[in-house]
């Protein structure tokens, strides 16, 4: 193939992929608001001691045991600080192969990105197979 018409390739594959970076890295910002949501409703809904009163004269059952609650927070918090670790490393990743720069954080993101079932794995893959090519690693040398 005509090296010129290589680079042209290359120069788009990138472009795409940045786009697609950007695009994750906004769905990785929705995961986020939907566990603070979340942790808001555990935290309204579980944790507050009058919304069992009609339970615990109904069914003589109290509120949940406080591990319980430990875990919805740590599982929440784990999940909100796994997006926003995405959200960051993508908007990064993003801006880095526009400029043709650190092309192994973007390979580390891609990895991340494998992760994030079905769209993210795609993501990764495609990101695997562009920033591979000898051509592309020829974009990124100073």
């Amino acid at each position: 193939m005509n090296p010129e018409h290589r680079a042209v390739i290359d120069a788009e594959h990138l472009r795409l992929l940045a786009i697609f970076h950007f695009v994750a890295a906004g769905l990785s910002l929705i995961g986020v608001l939907f566990s603070l949501l979340y942790l808001v409703l555990f935290e309204v809904l579980l944790a507050n001691p009058e919304v069992f009163a009609q339970a615990q004269q109904q069914q003589q059952q109290g509120p949940p045991p406080e591990q319980v609650m430990m875990f919805f927070r740590g599982f929440l918090v784990t999940f909100v600080i796994w997006f926003l670790v995405s959200a960051v490393g993508n908007l990064l990743s993003g801006m880095f192969m526009r400029t043709r720069r650190h092309r192994a954080f973007s390979m580390i993101v891609a990895g991340i990105n494998c992760l994030h079932i079905p769209i993210g794995t795609t993501l990764g893959v495609f990101t695997f197979v562009v920033l591979g090519r000898d051509s592309v690693r020829k974009l990124y040398e100073p």
